[in-house]
């Protein structure tokens, strides 16, 4: 007896132009915080935090619509992100204090899986397929 562990998209069907509506606020919310992620990761360019803030409203607003679909896995996977990279941002700061090297490879790091998880998800959200829970 094999089970499988891929994630069940849910039950609930939209009509196409929900779905429509939800898969460009969620291109448009990837697309925000694809800009914040490339930006912590180029010398030189800083992406504005105005821009994440918007996309985590975005997603915050627009997250009830989406409830019991394929995307409501979308919007928790977004959000979740830009929470674990705050605290791990936070959480490294000393790092920056007492040596600037290891605080800048720290944060070198966390800006790369901040931009991984958010080219999964884009990718995932492309193929109209759930994000894990």
């Amino acid at each position: 007896m094999t089970e499988s562990f891929e994630p069940q998209p849910p039950s609930v069907v939209l009509d196409p132009q929900r779905e429509a509506s939800l898969r460009t606020v969620g291109i448009i919310s990837y697309v925000l915080h694809a800009i914040v992620a490339i930006g912590a990761l180029l010398p030189g360019v800083q992406a504005s935090i105005v821009l994440l803030i918007v996309a985590v409203i975005v997603d915050l607003v627009k997250r009830d619509e989406a409830v019991g679909t394929w995307q409501a896995t979308h919007f928790s996977w977004r959000l979740r992100s830009v929470l674990w990279c705050g605290i791990l941002y936070v959480v490294t700061i000393p790092l920056w204090l007492l040596f600037i090297i290891p605080g800048w490879i720290a944060w070198c790091l966390i800006s790369i899986w901040f931009l991984y998880r958010i080219v999964r998800g884009w990718l995932a959200m492309n193929d109209r397929r759930p994000m894990p829970t």
